[in-house]
């Protein structure tokens, strides 16, 4: 654990530096802490800028990036504290454990400051700082993992979860079972709380026990306590940048990128060029697992797995005829790489199944859009001109090909290997032929079956005519 901030009194010129460092601060300062600045307050140590980090409502993906950023820029500036004020119902318990290691490995004193409520996840980061401060009025604890139904996560999570509140407290040197029966109702911890009860502590429950290391009325009196009365606050919010990687990894958001991205793969595939719907669909994807691998859930794995399955796709669609085991193997690899991408590296069957189920419903919102597009979209007035309305019929003397009725039982040998479609000479002409069975080789001797709309029909030819008429049915 990293030593508390101790000091000892300072000497009048560092009143001075502190209100002059308090003026030229650009951060917001809390109401009413201007009067800590006030020369008839004694100053204890030091003047620098304490940093502020709000985590309210439930913590998501997004929260781990703004919480390692701000203790990055509290380091680089010298800042004597970071206040972590709480005030949470929990949440995702892979991006709390992301935030405990990185309050662990910082490098600037941290101190929880529960404003309200700290439980589930934000009890576990309240409990990876170096000091609790509560208000009153507020409670810490209740961290049972649950399930998206609200039940009680497996045996495996909630041991995972109380060795990690008991290796916590030993770090802090609390009670570990007070810690893990916050966890776990089955722990009795004599005269706190009997088995088969959760524990939830309150302000005074939490200081009674230890911890708590104080109850704090509002910022103000946790900087005295903290023995920083002249510092000024400085609150860090979430850029730009942050807020675009929680709404791209925004669980209604998800699965609208990975329909994009699907829909403009497939709309791409039908055209004959490279166009806007290939670049808004690689986008989307890029979007898709760029955010989830910011927020450190999709790794290079994931992003391999996708390449590969869209390869495997391509080669399916370019190169293979038919729809076989690379087609299938690609779908299988992209749909599995975009679940595991919205997994953590503990996932629980829970995160499973509502990955799994984000993936289905933007395969249905797919379909639907395919749908649309090919039923709707030719007889949309404001898109008419990208389509063909009127035709011609051969009854109306419109012909697309000549009519080669006359090629009809012609014999010949393919020029190029016939896969299914190639060149044929036959009586010294060169014509585009479609074989009927297997694919046949250059070389191969021929025989025309059928011409209809310009498609020539062909079959491997017999050695002799003869004996491929006693063949034929």
């Amino acid at each position: 654990m990293k030593p508390g901030l101790t000091g000892l009194p300072a000497p009048l010129l560092a009143l001075g530096l502190a209100v002059v460092a308090a003026s030229a601060s650009g951060g917001p300062v809390p109401p009413g802490l201007g009067t800590v600045l006030a020369p008839a307050v004694p100053v204890a140590q030091s003047a620098g800028t304490v940093v502020r980090v709000p985590i309210s409502g439930t913590i998501e993906l997004g929260v781990a990036p703004f919480v390692a950023r701000a203790l990055a820029e509290a380091a680089e500036s010298g800042a004597p504290a970071v206040i972590i004020e709480l005030d949470t119902p929990g949440g995702r318990v892979d991006a709390a454990w992301k935030i405990i290691d990185d309050l662990r490995d910082a490098e600037v004193p941290t101190y929880a400051y529960v404003n309200r409520r700290a439980l589930s996840a934000g009890a576990m980061i309240a409990l990876a700082t170096d000091r609790i401060y509560m208000r009153p009025g507020s409670t810490l604890g209740a961290a049972t993992p649950v399930t998206g139904e609200g039940e009680k996560a497996p045996e495996k999570m909630v041991s995972a979860m109380r060795s990690e509140f008991r290796a916590l407290a030993e770090e802090r040197g609390l009670d570990p079972l007070v810690a893990e029966a916050m966890v776990d109702e089955s722990i009795e911890v004599p005269g706190v709380s009997e088995a088969g009860r959760l524990l939830t502590l309150t302000t005074d429950e939490a200081t009674a026990l230890g911890v708590a290391d104080a109850e704090v009325r509002d910022l103000i009196e946790l900087l005295e306590v903290t023995r920083l009365p002249a510092a000024p606050v400085r609150e860090i919010q979430p850029n730009w940048a942050e807020a675009i990687v929680r709404f791209l990894t925004n669980p209604a958001v998800a699965p609208l990128l990975l329909s994009l991205g699907f829909l403009g793969l497939i709309v791409e595939v039908r055209t004959p060029s490279f166009g806007v719907a290939g670049a808004v669909g690689l986008a989307s994807l890029a979007a898709f697992f760029g955010a989830h691998h910011l927020v450190h859930l999709a790794g290079i794995e994931e992003i391999l797995l996708f390449g590969a399955g869209a390869v495997l796709i391509a080669l399916e669609v370019l190169v293979i005829p038919g729809f076989g085991i690379a087609g299938i193997l690609g779908t299988a690899a992209v749909l599995g790489a975009a679940v595991m991408g919205m997994v953590g590296q503990v996932p629980t069957f829970d995160q499973v199944f509502n990955a799994a189920g984000l993936v289905s419903l933007s395969i249905i919102l797919v379909g639907v859009a395919t749908w649309a597009l090919v039923r709707h979209l030719p007889r949309s007035n404001r898109f008419s001109g990208l389509f063909l309305r009127a035709s011609t019929s051969r009854e109306t003397g419109y012909l697309s090909v000549p009519p080669r009725e006359d090629l009809v039982g012609e014999r010949g040998v393919t020029s190029t290997d016939l896969r299914p479609t190639g060149v044929a000479i036959v009586n010294d002409e060169r014509i585009h032929v479609v074989t009927e069975g297997p694919w046949l080789e250059a070389g191969t001797p021929i025989r025309i079956l059928e011409v209809a709309s310009g498609r020539v029909l062909v079959r491997r030819a017999k050695e002799t005519p003869e004996s491929e008429n006693r063949n034929e049915v």
